[in-house]
Protein backbone atom coordinates (compact mmCIF):
# COMPACT_ATOMS: atom_id res chain seq x y z
CA UNK A 1 0.00 0.00 0.00
CA UNK A 2 1.16 3.57 -0.77
CA UNK A 3 -0.20 6.87 0.13
CA UNK A 4 -1.25 9.56 -2.17
CA UNK A 5 -3.09 13.08 -2.61
CA UNK A 6 -4.74 13.85 -5.35
CA UNK A 7 -4.09 17.19 -7.30
CA UNK A 8 -5.51 19.30 -9.89
CA UNK A 9 -3.75 22.09 -11.50
CA UNK A 10 -6.94 23.60 -13.18
CA UNK A 11 -10.86 23.63 -12.04
CA UNK A 12 -11.87 21.06 -14.73
CA UNK A 13 -8.50 19.50 -15.37
CA UNK A 14 -6.85 16.14 -14.42
CA UNK A 15 -6.59 14.72 -10.88
CA UNK A 16 -3.14 13.34 -10.78
CA UNK A 17 -1.71 12.08 -7.49
CA UNK A 18 1.49 12.50 -5.48
CA UNK A 19 3.18 10.86 -2.49
CA UNK A 20 2.30 13.61 0.11
CA UNK A 21 6.19 13.35 1.45
CA UNK A 22 4.74 13.29 5.34
CA UNK A 23 2.61 15.52 5.34
CA UNK A 24 -1.14 15.47 5.53
CA UNK A 25 -3.70 17.51 3.59
CA UNK A 26 -7.25 18.49 3.40
CA UNK A 27 -9.23 19.03 -0.15
CA UNK A 28 -8.56 22.95 -0.96
CA UNK A 29 -5.26 22.89 0.34
CA UNK A 30 -2.39 24.74 -2.08
CA UNK A 31 0.71 22.39 -2.76
CA UNK A 32 3.64 22.97 -4.65
CA UNK A 33 5.04 20.21 -6.71
CA UNK A 34 7.34 19.31 -9.15
CA UNK A 35 5.85 17.83 -12.40
CA UNK A 36 7.28 17.65 -16.21
CA UNK A 37 7.24 21.59 -16.86
CA UNK A 38 8.93 22.57 -13.29
CA UNK A 39 7.42 23.84 -10.12
CA UNK A 40 3.63 24.15 -10.50
CA UNK A 41 0.65 24.97 -8.30
CA UNK A 42 -1.60 22.42 -7.33
CA UNK A 43 -5.33 22.34 -5.49
CA UNK A 44 -5.51 19.14 -3.25
CA UNK A 45 -9.17 17.94 -4.33
CA UNK A 46 -8.16 13.94 -2.15
CA UNK A 47 -6.91 14.03 1.00
CA UNK A 48 -4.48 11.56 2.02
CA UNK A 49 -5.47 8.10 1.17
CA UNK A 50 -3.99 4.43 1.02
CA UNK A 51 -3.96 2.81 -2.43
CA UNK A 52 -2.46 -0.79 -3.73
CA UNK A 53 0.57 -0.30 -5.25
CA UNK A 54 -0.51 -2.31 -8.57
CA UNK A 55 -2.53 0.73 -9.37
CA UNK A 56 0.14 3.04 -9.02
CA UNK A 57 2.79 4.10 -11.62
CA UNK A 58 5.61 5.50 -9.80
CA UNK A 59 5.11 8.80 -7.62
CA UNK A 60 6.84 12.11 -7.60
CA UNK A 61 6.30 14.06 -3.97
CA UNK A 62 4.93 16.83 -2.95
CA UNK A 63 7.58 19.53 -2.76
CA UNK A 64 5.42 21.35 -0.02
CA UNK A 65 2.45 22.55 1.03
CA UNK A 66 1.90 26.10 -0.13
CA UNK A 67 2.64 29.22 2.09
CA UNK A 68 0.53 32.50 1.74
CA UNK A 69 3.20 33.77 -0.60
CA UNK A 70 2.94 31.32 -2.64
CA UNK A 71 -0.63 31.24 -2.71
CA UNK A 72 -0.64 35.25 -3.48
CA UNK A 73 1.72 34.44 -6.60
CA UNK A 74 -0.29 32.16 -7.96
CA UNK A 75 -3.52 33.99 -7.79
CA UNK A 76 -0.84 37.06 -9.47
CA UNK A 77 -0.37 34.86 -12.39
CA UNK A 78 -4.15 33.59 -12.94
CA UNK A 79 -4.75 37.39 -12.86
CA UNK A 80 -2.55 37.80 -15.59
CA UNK A 81 -4.11 35.72 -18.18
CA UNK A 82 -6.74 37.83 -19.55
CA UNK A 83 -4.21 40.88 -20.07
CA UNK A 84 -2.11 37.99 -21.70
CA UNK A 85 -4.51 36.55 -24.20
CA UNK A 86 -5.32 40.06 -25.17
CA UNK A 87 -1.78 41.09 -26.04
CA UNK A 88 -1.39 37.68 -28.18
CA UNK A 89 -4.31 37.68 -29.92
CA UNK A 90 -3.48 41.50 -30.66
CA UNK A 91 0.11 40.32 -32.08
CA UNK A 92 -1.23 37.48 -34.17
CA UNK A 93 -3.81 40.14 -35.49
CA UNK A 94 -1.18 42.02 -36.47
CA UNK A 95 0.48 39.39 -38.55
CA UNK A 96 -2.63 38.08 -40.14
CA UNK A 97 -2.43 34.78 -38.24
CA UNK A 98 -5.18 32.52 -38.99
CA UNK A 99 -4.99 32.21 -35.26
CA UNK A 100 -8.02 32.28 -31.96
CA UNK A 101 -6.30 32.15 -28.47
CA UNK A 102 -8.21 30.26 -25.87
CA UNK A 103 -6.01 30.32 -23.00
CA UNK A 104 -2.38 30.97 -21.23
CA UNK A 105 -0.85 28.78 -18.81
CA UNK A 106 2.05 30.30 -16.68
CA UNK A 107 4.57 28.18 -15.09
CA UNK A 108 4.62 29.33 -11.02
CA UNK A 109 8.86 29.57 -11.14
CA UNK A 110 8.37 31.60 -14.10
CA UNK A 111 9.90 29.27 -16.43
CA UNK A 112 7.38 29.21 -19.05
CA UNK A 113 4.15 30.87 -20.40
CA UNK A 114 2.17 28.12 -22.77
CA UNK A 115 -0.88 29.61 -25.02
CA UNK A 116 -3.19 27.65 -26.24
CA UNK A 117 -4.79 28.40 -29.45
CA UNK A 118 -7.31 26.62 -32.53
CA UNK A 119 -6.81 26.95 -36.16
CA UNK A 120 -8.08 25.89 -38.93
CA UNK A 121 -4.87 25.13 -40.86
CA UNK A 122 -0.87 25.03 -40.12
CA UNK A 123 0.41 28.68 -38.40
CA UNK A 124 4.01 29.62 -38.89
CA UNK A 125 4.22 31.25 -36.04
CA UNK A 126 8.25 31.58 -35.32
CA UNK A 127 8.38 35.39 -35.55
CA UNK A 128 5.29 35.88 -33.47
CA UNK A 129 7.29 33.25 -30.41
CA UNK A 130 9.80 35.59 -31.09
CA UNK A 131 8.04 38.65 -29.71
CA UNK A 132 6.41 37.38 -27.14
CA UNK A 133 9.24 36.19 -25.72
CA UNK A 134 10.62 40.05 -25.63
CA UNK A 135 7.33 40.96 -23.77
CA UNK A 136 7.13 38.01 -20.81
CA UNK A 137 11.06 37.26 -20.74
CA UNK A 138 10.70 33.62 -20.34
CA UNK A 139 10.52 30.55 -22.46
CA UNK A 140 7.23 30.59 -25.02
CA UNK A 141 5.04 27.80 -26.06
CA UNK A 142 2.00 28.03 -28.31
CA UNK A 143 -0.14 24.89 -28.30
CA UNK A 144 -2.25 24.61 -31.21
CA UNK A 145 -5.26 22.31 -29.90
CA UNK A 146 -8.82 20.86 -31.16
CA UNK A 147 -12.21 22.33 -31.26
CA UNK A 148 -13.37 19.93 -28.40
CA UNK A 149 -10.32 21.17 -25.90
CA UNK A 150 -11.84 24.73 -26.41
CA UNK A 151 -15.11 23.88 -25.49
CA UNK A 152 -13.92 22.24 -21.90
CA UNK A 153 -11.44 25.05 -21.69
CA UNK A 154 -14.23 27.78 -22.25
CA UNK A 155 -17.46 25.99 -21.51
CA UNK A 156 -21.37 26.82 -22.31
CA UNK A 157 -24.50 25.41 -21.93
CA UNK A 158 -25.18 22.26 -23.94
CA UNK A 159 -28.90 21.16 -25.78
CA UNK A 160 -30.06 19.33 -22.89
CA UNK A 161 -29.32 23.55 -20.79
CA UNK A 162 -27.14 21.44 -18.75
CA UNK A 163 -23.32 22.91 -18.64
CA UNK A 164 -20.83 21.04 -20.95
CA UNK A 165 -20.17 18.14 -19.23
CA UNK A 166 -16.66 18.52 -20.33
CA UNK A 167 -16.25 21.70 -18.98
CA UNK A 168 -18.27 20.77 -15.86
CA UNK A 169 -16.87 17.72 -14.30
CA UNK A 170 -15.38 15.08 -16.61
CA UNK A 171 -11.44 15.19 -16.29
CA UNK A 172 -10.68 13.57 -19.67
CA UNK A 173 -12.66 12.78 -22.94
CA UNK A 174 -13.90 9.73 -23.56
CA UNK A 175 -14.17 7.72 -27.01
CA UNK A 176 -17.34 8.63 -28.66
CA UNK A 177 -18.96 6.88 -31.88
CA UNK A 178 -21.89 6.68 -34.26
CA UNK A 179 -22.50 3.16 -33.23
CA UNK A 180 -23.41 4.26 -29.73
CA UNK A 181 -26.11 6.85 -31.17
CA UNK A 182 -27.39 3.82 -33.55
CA UNK A 183 -27.65 1.36 -30.37
CA UNK A 184 -29.36 3.88 -28.70
CA UNK A 185 -31.84 4.35 -31.25
CA UNK A 186 -31.24 8.22 -31.47
CA UNK A 187 -32.15 10.23 -34.81
CA UNK A 188 -28.40 10.18 -36.27
CA UNK A 189 -29.13 14.35 -37.74
CA UNK A 190 -25.65 15.95 -37.04
CA UNK A 191 -27.34 18.55 -35.32
CA UNK A 192 -29.42 16.45 -33.07
CA UNK A 193 -26.50 14.61 -31.34
CA UNK A 194 -23.32 17.10 -31.58
CA UNK A 195 -22.65 19.21 -28.93
CA UNK A 196 -21.09 23.10 -29.46
CA UNK A 197 -18.05 21.65 -30.52
CA UNK A 198 -19.79 20.44 -33.32
CA UNK A 199 -18.43 17.15 -32.38
CA UNK A 200 -20.25 13.92 -31.23
CA UNK A 201 -21.61 14.78 -28.00
CA UNK A 202 -19.80 13.33 -24.61
CA UNK A 203 -22.79 12.01 -23.12
CA UNK A 204 -23.52 9.15 -25.44
CA UNK A 205 -21.00 7.63 -23.84
CA UNK A 206 -22.64 7.09 -20.56
CA UNK A 207 -25.46 4.32 -21.51
CA UNK A 208 -23.74 3.01 -24.18
CA UNK A 209 -22.99 -0.14 -22.35
CA UNK A 210 -25.82 -0.90 -20.43
CA UNK A 211 -27.44 -0.58 -24.27
CA UNK A 212 -24.84 -2.47 -26.09
CA UNK A 213 -25.14 -5.50 -23.69
CA UNK A 214 -28.92 -5.23 -23.83
CA UNK A 215 -28.73 -5.40 -27.49
CA UNK A 216 -27.22 -8.88 -27.18
CA UNK A 217 -30.13 -10.73 -26.19
CA UNK A 218 -33.14 -8.46 -27.41
CA UNK A 219 -34.40 -10.23 -30.66
CA UNK A 220 -33.82 -7.91 -33.44
CA UNK A 221 -36.30 -6.11 -35.70
CA UNK A 222 -37.94 -7.64 -38.15
CA UNK A 223 -36.67 -10.88 -37.43
CA UNK A 224 -38.94 -13.76 -36.75
CA UNK A 225 -40.04 -14.84 -33.46
CA UNK A 226 -42.94 -17.33 -31.78
CA UNK A 227 -45.29 -16.07 -29.15
CA UNK A 228 -48.26 -16.96 -26.81
CA UNK A 229 -50.00 -15.97 -29.86
CA UNK A 230 -48.25 -17.49 -32.57
CA UNK A 231 -45.18 -16.51 -34.71
CA UNK A 232 -44.92 -12.99 -35.95
CA UNK A 233 -42.24 -10.34 -36.69
CA UNK A 234 -40.59 -7.89 -34.37
CA UNK A 235 -41.87 -4.54 -35.15
CA UNK A 236 -39.90 -2.04 -32.62
CA UNK A 237 -37.94 -2.88 -29.28
CA UNK A 238 -37.59 -0.84 -26.25
CA UNK A 239 -34.27 -1.32 -24.17
CA UNK A 240 -35.00 0.72 -21.26
CA UNK A 241 -38.30 -0.98 -20.39
CA UNK A 242 -37.32 -4.44 -21.89
CA UNK A 243 -40.47 -4.95 -24.36
CA UNK A 244 -40.76 -6.17 -27.43
CA UNK A 245 -43.71 -5.00 -30.13
CA UNK A 246 -44.71 -8.00 -32.49
CA UNK A 247 -46.19 -7.35 -35.81
CA UNK A 248 -48.91 -10.12 -36.94
CA UNK A 249 -50.14 -10.34 -40.06
CA UNK A 250 -53.86 -11.16 -41.26
CA UNK A 251 -53.44 -13.19 -44.37
CA UNK A 252 -57.13 -13.26 -45.05
CA UNK A 253 -56.65 -9.50 -45.59
CA UNK A 254 -54.85 -6.49 -45.35
CA UNK A 255 -53.77 -5.33 -42.51
CA UNK A 256 -51.27 -6.17 -39.63
CA UNK A 257 -51.84 -6.24 -35.17
CA UNK A 258 -49.44 -5.05 -32.84
CA UNK A 259 -48.96 -6.55 -29.44
CA UNK A 260 -46.49 -6.20 -26.85
CA UNK A 261 -44.54 -8.49 -24.86
CA UNK A 262 -41.98 -8.71 -21.80
CA UNK A 263 -38.94 -10.48 -23.12
CA UNK A 264 -40.13 -12.63 -20.11
CA UNK A 265 -42.96 -13.57 -22.09
CA UNK A 266 -41.52 -14.09 -24.70
CA UNK A 267 -38.68 -16.93 -22.96
CA UNK A 268 -35.92 -14.51 -23.41
CA UNK A 269 -33.65 -14.57 -20.51
CA UNK A 270 -31.45 -11.18 -20.20
CA UNK A 271 -27.61 -11.65 -19.66
CA UNK A 272 -25.71 -9.31 -18.55
CA UNK A 273 -21.50 -9.44 -18.57
CA UNK A 274 -19.96 -9.11 -14.64
CA UNK A 275 -18.16 -6.04 -15.32
CA UNK A 276 -15.42 -7.18 -12.27
CA UNK A 277 -13.91 -9.47 -13.63
CA UNK A 278 -10.79 -9.32 -16.55
CA UNK A 279 -11.10 -9.04 -19.86
CA UNK A 280 -9.18 -10.69 -21.84
CA UNK A 281 -7.49 -8.41 -23.76
CA UNK A 282 -7.38 -4.46 -24.11
CA UNK A 283 -9.66 -4.89 -27.23
CA UNK A 284 -12.18 -6.53 -25.54
CA UNK A 285 -13.08 -4.07 -22.37
CA UNK A 286 -12.51 -1.25 -24.90
CA UNK A 287 -10.31 0.81 -22.64
CA UNK A 288 -6.35 1.73 -23.26
CA UNK A 289 -3.62 -0.14 -21.40
CA UNK A 290 -2.93 2.38 -19.02
CA UNK A 291 -6.81 3.41 -18.19
CA UNK A 292 -6.70 1.64 -14.95
CA UNK A 293 -3.10 3.02 -13.81
CA UNK A 294 -3.52 6.57 -11.74
CA UNK A 295 -1.81 9.92 -13.56
CA UNK A 296 1.36 10.82 -11.13
CA UNK A 297 2.25 14.23 -13.15
CA UNK A 298 0.58 16.54 -15.20
CA UNK A 299 0.98 15.90 -18.60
Amino acid sequence: MSEIVGIKFKDMGKTYYFAPNGLVFERGEGAIVETAHGLEFGTVVLSNQEVEDSNLKELKPVVRRATEEDTTHHAELVGKRKQSLRLAQDLANKRKLDMKFIDVDFAFDNSRVAFYFTSEHRVDFRDLVKELASNFHTRIELRQIGIRDECKMKGGLGPCGRACCCNSYMDDFERVSIKMAKHQGLSLNPSKISGLCGRLMCCLKFEDEYYADTLKFMPKINSDINTPNGRGKVYSIDVLHHTVVVKFSHDDEEGYELKEYTIEQLGITPVYPDRSVNCQSADECDYDDDDDLLPTEEE
